[in-house]
């Protein structure tokens, strides 16, 4: 890549303003995950039919004008986080970090197009996950594909449960951030893992029995949690977990190396 672009972008993410963005996005994906916990903890005591994925939690605030407003502080957020991404995508030499950038983009992309859907009502929320997974399934090959994605997903998982079972996560700060934002973000990260792991064994088995509807993303990956043996002990605890993380984000907010 042209090392004037790569100047460029870098000068563009070193700017204190996209830089200011950067951190609201990560206080955002704290207040996410501290709403995901929460109805994840409704659902394991059967409190509630929310969904217990982003979309619902999205859904949760968008009830009360002040919650849409929050709404559009996340969507600003997240969209100023992917901007930020891009820029190190582009200012970075290694590929394996460019990869990682552009996916993270990606994510916040979605995040951001997300929270302006619900806050204008036109999110359509976890069956757009089986819809998507149907369509692709009906492809040729299309049930290896889902597969790939669902093995894909298992791998994010498992790094993100060696992140941080390693503490790995305090290499993305510039500095210390203190005890409680350690083992908020150790507790988090590996309970973020143990829910990934199952949304990507639920693609795996939909791909093999042809079930689309088993791909239900992250609210189903917690609803199944639930029926399993001390289901509700689990979930409590994968939730507990959620909020960890989302703890830990308001830390990155601050510390993050943006």
């Amino acid at each position: 890549m042209d090392a004037t672009l790569r100047g460029t972008a870098a000068q563009a993410g070193d700017h204190r303003a996209l830089e200011t963005g950067a951190r609201l996005g990560y206080a955002a994906s704290g207040v996410l995950h501290l709403l995901i916990a929460w109805i994840a903890l409704q659902v394991a005591w059967g409190q509630t039919g929310e969904s217990a994925d982003q979309t619902g939690a999205m859904q949760q605030l968008a009830g009360n004008p002040l919650g849409a407003v929050l709404l559009w502080v996340l969507a600003v957020g997240f969209a100023l986080l992917a901007v930020w991404q891009v820029a190190e995508a582009i200012a970075r030499s290694d590929t394996g970090t460019r990869l990682k950038s552009a996916g993270k983009a990606v994510l916040y992309l979605a995040l951001a197009w997300t929270a302006v859907s619900v806050v204008r009502g036109s999110s359509s929320g976890s069956g757009q996950t089986e819809s998507t997974t149907a369509t692709l399934m009906a492809q040729p090959f299309g049930r290896a594909l889902v597969a790939l994605v669902g093995l894909g997903v298992i791998a994010v998982a498992v790094y993100h449960v060696i992140k941080g079972w390693k503490k790995k996560f305090l290499e993305d700060l510039r500095e210390h951030p203190g005890p409680w934002v350690v083992r908020a973000g150790r507790i988090g990260y590996i309970a973020k893992g143990v829910a990934l792991g199952v949304v990507g064994a639920l693609f795996v088995a939909a791909a093999a029995t042809a079930d689309s509807e088993r791909a239900s993303g992250l609210d189903g990956a917690l609803r199944s949690l639930q029926q399993l043996p001390f289901g509700k002990a689990l979930l409590t605890a994968v939730a507990l977990g959620l909020a960890a993380y989302g703890v830990y984000s308001f830390g990155r907010a601050r510390h993050a190396k943006v």
